[in-house]
């Protein structure tokens, strides 16, 4: 057998010599090769961004959407594969609501994301499936503040203060560690989410759209998505910074 894989990428519960489990790999690639999406947590809440190309001028306006609430107070911005993502918010909207019948109360985000990356973990596990080729950033709000969890392939999670995923991940998470965000507030995250989307893009020519959402206190600690004029103020800013440093280039 010749090739890097070759023979050990068949299937999921096969170890390469050097500990790999390859499917798990290209799982992860399909995710570092889709459109980037970004997380904040800040002092009052979390908000989640992600970029999404206009691949048809004939595209309904809000029909390719990767950005979901899975429970009142707990939001899900998927990258990958997007049926896979779809597969797993709709496990975390399952899991929500049989925390809610059997608990009288909302799920907390560090169950929901345990349970969560617990399911996906579990297509690594047998021969006769796949692993989901999509990552999930959770954001929650609920007696512990607000949280903003990373869920990948593997099935592992981590908490994160910010990250980013896709494939312009490391240099979003560059950008993200130049900012404050103990001291920021969500509406001034919004706008900071705007221009790290703006920077990382692509400068293929081709346009996009942004999907913003946050579960703060401005929204009362429910996921929702952020008002419009918001997310047009906070675009409008994201180009004038984008221009103003093409200039200085």
């Amino acid at each position: 057998m010749s090739g890097i894989g070759t023979g050990y990428d068949l299937s999921v519960t096969t170890y390469s010599p050097d500990g790999k489990i390859f499917q798990t790999e290209y799982a992860q690639k399909a995710v570092d090769n889709s459109s980037t999406v970004v997380g904040l947590k800040v002092k009052d809440g979390v908000v989640l961004g992600l970029e999404k190309p206009i691949i048809s001028k004939l595209l309904v306006e809000g029909s390719n959407r990767r950005m979901y609430t899975v429970d009142k107070h707990a939001g899900i911005a998927t990258a990958g594969l997007a049926p896979d993502g779809r597969m797993l918010v709709n496990r975390a909207m399952e899991e929500g609501a049989a925390y809610r019948r059997f608990y009288g109360d909302a799920i907390p985000g560090h169950v929901l994301a345990e349970r969560v990356a617990s399911y996906v973990h579990l297509y690594n596990l047998y021969w006769s499936v796949r692993p989901f080729g999509s990552s999930l950033l959770l954001a929650a709000m609920d007696s512990n503040g607000p949280q903003l969890y990373g869920i990948e392939p593997s099935g592992s999670y981590v908490r994160y203060f910010g990250t980013a995923v896709g494939k312009g991940r490391q240099s979003a998470k560059n950008e993200i560690e130049k900012l404050k965000l103990t001291e920021m507030t969500a509406r001034q995250a919004v706008i900071e989410v705007a221009k790290i989307l703006h920077k990382v893009h692509d400068d293929d020519g081709k346009p996009f759209d942004m999907e913003i959402s946050w579960v703060c206190e401005e929204s009362g600690s429910l996921h929702q998505r952020v008002p419009a004029d918001i997310v047009a103020e906070a675009q409008r800013l994201a180009k004038a910074a984008a221009a103003d440093s093409d200039m200085d280039d």
